[in-house]
């Protein structure tokens, strides 16, 4: 793995942790709104995105690259209304996967196969969680005025539980 390669994923390591800090502001936004299903859907979107630097970072150790951690910041975002997390969800899932393509396009042209493999299933995964993404403001569009309709939306999004990846590095 060249040098480039390396740093981009490190650099992807303190991105995805950022990205956990910003999913627990949206998550609380919606504990102070009495959203329990939006926090715990937030919640474990959180955790899904620490799994993922974990990922890069197992997969720099396993290629004898250093990682190095940098400060993560404070997640500066206006929340005004319930749909304002949800937005600026899918506004960041949009940029995330325009980091890991741009990590692919180091990888490719270094013809760095096995970080091309395991970008794959990122690759994919970013597909998912844009798609998720905007999923969830379609159905807030949908159903997010009626009282009833967010209640029930609400309730769904509760039962979402944590499934960590299976991805062997």
């Amino acid at each position: 793995m060249n040098d480039k390669v390396a740093a981009l994923i490190n650099e992807q390591i303190n991105k995805e942790f950022y990205s956990a800090y910003l999913y627990l502001e949206f998550s609380n936004y919606y504990a102070d709104a009495g959203l329990e299903g939006f926090e715990n859907w937030y919640r474990v979107q959180a955790q899904e995105e620490r799994d993922h630097a974990m990922l890069f970072y197992q997969y720099l150790h396993n290629n004898g690259k250093k990682v190095t951690f940098e400060a993560i910041a404070k997640p500066e975002c206006v929340l005004e209304n319930n749909m304002d997390p949800l937005k600026l969800g899918l506004e960041h899932e949009q940029y995330v996967t325009s980091l890991i393509n741009n990590i692919y396009a180091a990888a490719f042209e270094d013809h760095d196969f096995r970080t091309m493999q395991l970008l794959d299933w990122f690759v994919k995964e970013q597909g998912e969680e844009e798609k998720n993404a905007s999923d969830l403001i379609t159905k807030m569009e949908l159903y997010g005025t009626d009282a009833k309709g967010l209640y029930m939306l609400n309730s769904e999004l509760k039962a979402r539980v944590y499934a960590a990846p299976s991805l062997v590095l």
